[in-house]
């Protein structure tokens, strides 16, 4: 069995970490979601509704991706993606003052996001082998 070594060791509890900061809030977005809902409303988001439902499953499932070690990258660039919508659609700080610690924590998630992306592999989506971590296949 190798060796694991530190840097191998912070990209795992990293990946972890950042999976179960959007694994939480997703589940909130499918079962507790009126005050979510409320504030996308109040942004003038059209669509609230669906669209925070498909915020919801795609957090589960990215959450999920980023833990296991399954589509690192591609869970990774689609957080990054997500992460800038909200940045722009919910926590405009040049229009609300109050939102300015939540757009910067922001983009220091997305700088995490676009570091491990940078350090992971890519992989195809494929039905064949998805359970397996993206290690596994690739070394294959």
């Amino acid at each position: 069995m190798p060796s694991l070594n530190a840097s191998a060791l912070s990209i795992i509890v990293g990946r972890f970490l950042l999976g179960l900061y959007f694994l939480a809030p997703g589940i909130s977005k499918l079962f507790d979601n009126n005050s979510q809902l409320m504030l996308m409303e109040a942004r003038g988001i059209p669509f609230a509704y669906p669209l925070l439902v498909f915020a919801g499953v795609s957090s589960l499932l990215g959450a999920v991706a980023l833990m296991s070690g399954r589509y690192v990258k591609l869970a990774a660039y689609g957080f990054v993606v997500y992460v800038l919508l909200v940045n722009v659609l919910i926590h405009p700080y040049w229009i609300v003052e109050a939102e300015r610690q939540n757009f910067f924590k922001n983009l220091a998630i997305m700088s995490g996001l676009l570091v491990l992306a940078g350090h992971a592999q890519f992989r195809w989506l494929s039905p064949s082998n998805w359970w397996k971590s993206d290690t596994a296949v690739l070394k294959s």
